[in-house]
């Protein structure tokens, strides 16, 4: 596959290096001593360094005023503000080079926060856990966005830099061997990646690379331009990069509704699709492609294309867990009030046709009609899920179901999540019924720190106004470290049953995959 033509890359001479800075009249590449590099007319600036060799740190500075890292970092050892380190990706000694991944069919997803996981917080740490995934039935491990953001406590939907690893949890290499002691272990690992917007500290593209966004606003910063070829490619760069010098399985799509397609152009994500599918076919492996997309449009969605060619395997199916979260907790507040109606209802829907909304009026979507018909569509299309990052940490107290709903309701959700033909995800700890918080978290400081506290709380006063003050500050550093696992607690009583009924589900549901796929073989 084709290399993006983004950051710096180790040739047999040296190393390359580029930059896209159309507002710029004069780039310097800084190593030892500014170097000048050469301008395209189309807003490219090159420079190729002989003798230069992977761990050289390096930045760009921009008409002899402003030091900024490489947007397509490969590293970034001292966070965002630091210099950027070459990386060469193809000197990994990969143990699992044949792997080719697994069908999507199989998929058990389990979505995994790397810095809370473990106590160790870090990539290397997970490979310790990976054991006991496999042993759970687990066949699938999604990442939170690891993209370097600043500080070193966050969700992972700060990234600024789409290319870069970030360094609170080790380095390249250590993802590296974490991806590959899973795939050793017939784990696929999944990577949730967020093209949708940047983070609000240590963005620098606006002062050389201000057409990379429009004058419209996303709830998180400003709407990136996908109409130019140079910012879609950059975008695309990056997937393709986590795909192929990382070997990720797959990705999942953060909120992509708010990804902005200008009228008559291609979507962007048809494009990346496109591109996916090329790599798929060019490598033998299997490839999935995940979105989260409020908008639930069915006609993105394809599980059966081998490929991907433009469409997507499957959606976060939000609407399955709204219901399932009403029926269990009998909340109505937020977005869980259009399904107060009939949870039960919805949920049968959400089981028997994928999404509940497919083209109703939504009352928390602005009382206009949302999604799209999606009943012809395979069961696989759909993940469901009775918990996540977003709508555990989204509560003001970051409480798991099991501390608002009945053990044993929860349980038969379980059973029926993971027994149905949809593929189902787990949350870090579910599977053991863990009553640790995930809360909001972050690392910012001054008035920007300020800004996200004030933001969040009118973001979702919804669910954190009757609080007031007990709300745990996000800022905190021990309001992180409630959410660590207490992986000891998975082996009390009621913890190590409920672990037990999840591997025996999990073990029902996979002779059954393994009986319908040997049936199809020979059909």
């Amino acid at each position: 596959m084709t290399k993006p033509r983004f950051g710096a890359r180790v040739t047999a001479d040296g190393v390359s290096f580029v930059l896209w800075a159309p507002a710029a009249r004069q780039v310097d590449l800084l190593l030892d001593n500014p170097q000048p590099m050469r301008r395209d007319d189309d807003g490219w600036f090159r420079l190729d360094v002989g003798g230069l060799a992977a761990g050289a740190r390096y930045k760009f500075r921009i008409d002899g005023a402003l030091d900024v890292p490489d947007p397509a970092s490969s590293f970034q050892p001292d966070d965002v503000f630091g210099p950027s380190e070459v990386i060469d990706h193809a000197s990994y000694p990969w143990k699992s080079a044949g792997w080719r991944g697994r069908r999507w069919e199989e998929a058990v997803l389990i979505e995994t926060h790397v810095g809370t996981f473990t106590q160790g917080g870090t990539y290397r740490a997970v490979i310790d856990r990976l054991d006991h995934l496999v042993e759970t039935g687990i066949t699938a491990l999604e990442l939170m966005p690891i993209a370097d953001f600043f500080g070193q406590r966050n969700w992972g939907y700060d990234g600024v830099l789409w290319y870069a690893p970030d360094s609170a949890y080790g380095r390249p290499e250590d993802l590296k061997a974490l991806i590959d002691a899973a795939h050793q272990r017939r784990l696929m690992v999944f990577l949730d990646v967020v093209y949708n917007h940047f983070g609000p500290e240590g963005n620098f593209l606006y002062h050389y690379a201000p057409r990379f966004f429009t004058a419209a606003e996303t709830p998180w910063g400003s709407v990136i331009d996908y109409g130019k070829p140079e910012v879609r490619a950059f975008a695309i760069g990056s997937a393709l990069h986590w795909l192929c010098d990382y070997r990720f399985d797959g990705l999942r799509f953060d909120a992509v509704n708010h990804i902005v397609t200008p009228p008559g152009e291609i979507a962007m994500l048809h494009d990346l699709s496109t591109a996916v599918g090329k790599l798929a076919a060019e490598t033998g492996r299997h490839i999935h492609l995940v979105l989260e997309n409020g908008d639930n449009i069915a006609s993105l969605l394809d599980p059966t294309e081998e490929r991907p060619r433009g469409k997507f395997r499957a959606q976060w199916n939000d609407d399955y867990h709204h219901a399932f979260h009403v029926l269990l907790t009998g909340e109505s507040h937020g977005y869980y009030g259009d399904y107060q109606r009939s949870p039960r209802g919805h949920i049968a829907r959400a089981l028997a046709e994928g999404f509940v909304y497919q083209g109703e009026v939504a009352a928390f979507w602005g009382n206009r009609p949302r999604g799209e018909p999606s009943r012809a569509l395979e069961p696989t299309a759909f993940v469901s899920f009775l918990q996540n990052h977003d709508q555990t940490g989204n509560r003001a107290l970051g409480e798991r179901l099991d501390a608002l709903a009945d053990p044993k309701q929860v349980e038969a959700a379980l059973a029926i999540t993971l027994l149905a033909p949809m593929i189902p995800m787990l949350f870090m700890g579910e599977e053991w019924g863990s009553r640790r918080p995930f809360l909001f978290f972050c690392d910012f400081a001054g008035e920007l720190a300020d800004a996200v506290r004030q933001g969040r709380r009118r973001e979702y006063d919804w669910a954190y106004a009757k609080y007031g003050d007990a709300v745990p500050d996000p800022l905190d550093p021990e309001t992180f470290r409630a959410c660590v696992l207490d992986w000891e607690a998975r082996d009390a009583a009621p913890e190590r049953e409920r672990l037990m009924l999840v591997k025996r589900l999990l073990e029902v549901r996979r002779r059954e995959i393994v009986s319908r796929l040997a049936g199809a073989r020979h059909g």
